[in-house]
């Protein structure tokens, strides 16, 4: 009887940590009423501010990379953003970033252009030790984009370890096997491609932990 009570109690103390755990993995719904933990600000080049519900991101440089993160980490997940280009040449790029190391400026990139391609890929250091696309050689057409001014995109991936799988629109657009980052914060990127005054605008990002 004692041995089967010293079980029950440590089955008990199971069954917490593991609601403890659960309890942790929470969803991160993000849905830009205010700017939160979000980085904002803006100069000559670019802006990046939230306004009426929508973090809206507007490069004014030819040619610039910008991103913003949310201050958070994440693991395994799958991640999901809605953007809509509002102005602007159709040439250029905009989207996620995800598994972000702030400290580094190491990231995945995960982005489509107004015009109808894809470009995913990892930075190194921003982009100064390194930019690889993991699919295709560089920018990949796709008939998933809704191209255009004032059309909504919706991008989302599934990665859980080195798996990552890539949607535009609820269609794949691709999928890779790539363990250079396991973890990290996430972000919101805008790249203007040789001419300026690209404006993006980007709500309802969603982060919804993959438990094993």
């Amino acid at each position: 009887m004692q041995r089967m009570k010293a079980v029950g109690i440590l089955a008990l103390i199971l069954m917490v940590a593991l609601t403890a755990c659960l309890g942790s993995a929470s969803v991160y719904r993000e849905t830009f009423d205010e700017a939160g933990s979000w980085r904002v600000g803006n100069d000559a080049d670019a802006e990046g501010q939230v306004i009426d519900g929508k973090f809206d991101m507007l490069v004014k440089a030819d040619n610039l990379f910008i991103w913003t993160t949310a201050g958070k980490e994440f693991g395994d997940a799958t991640y999901e953003v809605e953007a809509t280009q509002v102005d602007g040449p159709l040439n250029n790029g905009y989207g996620m970033l995800f598994r972000v190391d702030d400290d580094r400026d190491d990231f995945y990139v995960f982005e489509i252009s107004g015009d109808g391609y894809v470009w995913i890929g990892r930075y190194r250091n921003g982009g100064e030790d390194e930019i690889q696309p993991i699919i295709g050689e560089w920018w990949v057409e796709s008939s998933a984009i809704n191209q255009g001014l004032e059309q909504m995109n919706k991008l989302k991936v599934e990665a859980e370890g080195a798996n990552l799988i890539f949607y535009v629109n609820d269609q794949e657009v691709g999928r890779v096997t790539d363990d250079a980052f396991s973890k990290g914060d996430v972000g919101l990127m805008v790249e203007t491609l040789g001419e300026g005054n690209v404006r993006i605008q980007f709500d309802n990002f969603l982060v919804t932990p993959i438990i094993k």
